[in-house]
């Protein structure tokens, strides 16, 4: 990388909840470290829960868009984290040396109930999510980075 900024993609099914959460958790911690992006297997559209429940917690993903994969086809990444199982089976491969990470997170867009199980469950996969990226990036630190 010429800018020395780590490039990170991150990838679920939809990439509409998980790894939308995921690149703005990245955004928000990394600052002008990381440069972060995510796709999907099979794009369905930004969340507006996912929108919501980080809009809870100060970090505004209402920008970012719903996007598949194959736009990221070519390019070369330091680190490729799956979110979900459909996406780890079914990444392609990316060039160059980077690391491929598996996160699997329950999507919260198959919850079911009223409307506050459901924001409940949002808000836990949201927190788990930013847990994970959180002691990563200072396990990361740790090592130099």
């Amino acid at each position: 990388m010429s800018d020395n900024r780590l490039r990170i993609l991150v990838l679920c099914t939809g990439n509409s909840c998980r790894s939308q959460m995921a690149e703005g958790f990245f955004r928000h911690y990394g600052n002008d470290k990381l440069e972060v992006f995510s796709a999907g297997i099979e794009p369905k559209g930004l969340n507006p829960k996912a929108v919501q429940v980080m809009e809870e917690i100060g970090i505004d993903i209402s920008g970012q868009s719903s996007k598949h994969v194959s736009r990221y086809v070519g390019q070369s990444f330091d680190y490729v984290i799956t979110v979900c199982d459909n996406a780890a089976k079914n990444c392609p491969v990316f060039p160059g040396h980077g690391k491929k990470l598996h996160w699997p997170f329950d999507d919260p867009a198959e919850a079911t109930g009223s409307e506050e199980e459901i924001l409940r469950v949002f808000r836990r996969v949201r927190d788990e999510i930013g847990r994970t990226i959180r002691t990563w990036l200072i396990e990361y630190d740790a090592i130099g980075y």
